[in-house]
């Protein structure tokens, strides 16, 4: 087992590896930018290490200064979270170079499915269940208009190397098929520095469920059941359950061995999500797979009893999964909602400041993840997200209940939140059912 980890990232993923940490009597060793120099993970590590100026790409995104902490502290490992670095092949590669265990899948693993058009190839060979497409990039105007005749409309332009929402247009009719393409293309070099484009059918109103793995460097690949990520905004998750309300026992099953086929596809190793798009008939197909720790990984922590984390650690550090599928059993209900600084009226602009009061839920089956705290200074540099609220009941209903009277505790004073937002969802008439999609939020909701 490692002696000693440096979390690359911050906010509540560092507190919470740190905490796992902790309990595997591990040190850690945490970095942090000019403007995070007084946040909780600085504080909760053995070590904080300042890696550059406030801007991402000068500290958390810096690969240079980070391997250069993980050297100068004498760190077997690098804990990436999710974002910034987590799903960078070139950050693994070197990592590897330089005889440090990232802590994750292999640089040649997140460089297959960090191509969305290379991991739909993947997929296809696999006998995976894909969403009609154009299987290739797109090349030109021309092939974009003919491949989009061929898959039908709706289609749904994708940058190849997409991520949070960015890089995507939906498309209903042909003459504004173009200016959205050139308009993908555009955003997505900015946001990723890669323009490239593939088109898939557009599935309306899907379900957007997603399927926990774990596989550790022997082979073996387990499902740890499903979770409900169709409340969005803006392609961005903002609720998940687990498990699925329209999940049945049957289609969990062939969801998770479908997941474990897409796996094996690639050898995968650590933990990973493979996301489906389910639709209105019950006919899923995969869109992408995660090769990191997910944002809404507690939910299936509190259904499963697994730390996902602390089983990341063990198989980074060359251990074999302690249970198999068999040993895995689904307890109950959980919901996340994502605490985020934010103001919802005004199109859910972030709200970075001064908290000057916090009081967090608590009670029995309520968790908080979150990096914050009274006369905490939110930076207006990263993330809107500041905590994540989970809470876990015998079932669906008391969770939903519990979930109301947690939302009803949290107060957040000195700067915009979305908590009362979240309380609206979570008593809506629609979520109540299940019956929810991802276009719920911009139907119901003029923000």
């Amino acid at each position: 087992m490692f002696n000693k980890i440096l979390i690359a990232n911050r906010g509540e993923i560092a507190v919470r590896i740190i905490r796992t940490c902790r309990e595997m009597g591990i040190e850690t060793v945490a970095v942090y930018s000019e403007a995070d120099k007084d946040a909780l993970h600085t504080q909760m590590a053995d070590e904080a290490i300042c890696i550059g100026p406030a801007a991402p790409r000068e500290s958390y995104l810096n690969i240079q200064n980070i391997i250069s902490a993980t050297v100068l502290s004498g760190a077997e490992a690098i804990h990436p979270g999710f974002g910034f670095l987590s799903e960078n092949s070139k950050f693994a590669r070197i990592c590897e170079e330089c005889n440090i265990i990232f802590i994750g899948p292999t640089a040649e693993c997140i460089e297959n499915m960090g191509n969305k058009s290379n991991a739909r190839n993947i997929m296809s060979k696999a006998k995976v269940s894909i969403i009609p497409g154009s299987g290739k990039a797109i090349d030109s105007s021309d092939e974009l208009l003919e491949v989009a005749k061929d898959i039908g409309y709706p289609v749904m332009i994708k940058a190849s190397a997409g991520g949070g929402g960015r890089g995507i247009r939906i498309v209903h009719k042909e003459d504004e098929l173009i200016k959205n393409y050139e308009n993908a293309k555009a955003e997505a070099k900015v946001a990723f520095g890669d323009d490239t484009i593939y088109l898939e059918r557009f599935i309306e109103n899907p379900k957007h469920i997603e399927v926990q793995i774990l596989g550790d460097n022997f082979g073996n690949i387990v499902y740890l059941g499903e979770r409900d990520c169709s409340m969005q905004r803006r392609n961005q998750k903002l609720l998940e359950e687990a498990p699925g309300k329209v999940i049945t026992e049957e289609l969990r099953m062939s969801m998770g061995e479908m997941a474990i086929r897409a796996a094996k596809a690639v050898n995968y190793n650590n933990a990973g999500t493979v996301e489906f798009l389910l639709d209105r008939n019950g006919e899923y197909y995969f869109m992408e797979m995660n090769t990191r720790i997910q944002v809404e990984h507690p939910i299936t922590e509190m259904i499963t009893g697994i730390d996902l984390v602390k089983e990341q650690i063990k198989i980074a550090a060359g251990e074999k999964l302690s249970f198999s599928q068999e040993d895995i059993k689904i307890n109950g209900h959980s919901i996340e909602c994502r605490i985020n600084a934010e103001n919802v009226e005004k199109g859910f602009m972030p709200s970075p400041g001064k908290i000057t009061e916090l009081y967090v839920p608590g009670g029995p089956n309520v968790r908080v993840d979150s990096a914050v705290y009274s006369g905490y200074n939110i930076p207006p540099y990263y993330d809107s997200m500041i905590a994540k609220l989970i809470v876990y009941g015998k079932d669906r209903e008391e969770a939903i209940y519990r979930m109301r009277r947690a939302l009803g505790e949290f107060i957040i004073e000195g700067v915009n939140t979305n908590i009362d937002f979240q309380f609206e969802l979570i008593s809506s008439d629609e979520f109540i059912k299940g019956t929810y999609d991802t276009t719920f939020i911009e139907k119901n909701f003029k923000y």
